[in-house]
């Protein structure tokens, strides 16, 4: 193995593929009804109970991983003569790649021979999956560090992700919409139509009324896009 990959589980893959290809994953954490809970095994993921539990009321919050431990994983790495890839979850999502941007940068000085590259996949869930796998699959056919980073670089503007959500609540928690538009858009059943931008921060690119309409909205979208 030329270098090492080093993602979080932002991105969504199965442990099964994570050992398959190496990939060593940093866990992001949840905290719900008081409690902290991190998803590293994807399969055993309790999903009916996590979304029933929102449904129902209950607030879930995010953190973010810290810069100590990114430095803890790239350090293992580095003192073992291995190069690093860390391919993270988007800046304009979240804090937690400008941790990694640190953590490498500290950890270049006291490893100056070893290479650290962190890329900023501006994606999350399978989109920043999808570009994890490409590496790994690079790596494979022998492509070097840069020849990786290169290689994502090309594939990241070609992804595009876009969805919609049920409780405009969530989004107004979040400080995506205000409280007004939050209320008024629930009484009319309005969906957000949502897509990662060029800088990889969630924007609103449509607004229709009803489910229905807002999945076949997403499904004429991936028809025009694919």
């Amino acid at each position: 193995m030329s270098y090492f990959i080093l993602t979080d589980t932002s991105a969504n893959l199965p442990t099964p593929v994570c050992e398959e290809w190496e990939l060593e994953r940093m866990p992001f954490a949840y905290i719900l009804d008081g409690k902290e809970y991190t998803c590293m095994d994807t399969e055993n993921f309790d999903d009916k109970e996590y979304y029933g539990k929102l449904r129902s009321g209950v607030r879930a919050t995010t953190s973010m991983v810290a810069q100590e431990a990114y430095y803890e994983a790239m350090t293992r790495r580095a003192a073992n003569g291995d190069d690093v890839l860390y391919i993270g979850m988007s800046s304009g999502i979240s804090g937690a790649y400008q941790s990694a941007v640190m953590a490498a940068r500290e950890l270049r000085q006291e490893y100056p021979q070893r290479r650290l590259v962190v890329f900023d996949t501006r994606a999350a869930s399978l989109g920043e999956g999808i570009q994890v796998l490409h590496a790994a699959t690079c790596r494979e056919a022998g492509y070097t560090l840069d020849e990786t980073v290169r290689e994502l670089a090309e594939l990241r503007p070609r992804i595009r992700q876009i969805f919609t959500v049920d409780d405009l609540m969530h989004l107004r928690r979040g400080g995506r919409v205000s409280g007004v538009a939050a209320a008024v858009g629930t009484a009319l059943r309005i969906k957000p139509l949502l897509k990662g931008d060029e800088a990889g921060r969630i924007v609103v690119f449509g607004k229709v009324q009803g489910r229905k309409r807002s999945v076949r909205a997403l499904a004429d979208n991936f028809a025009a896009n694919a």
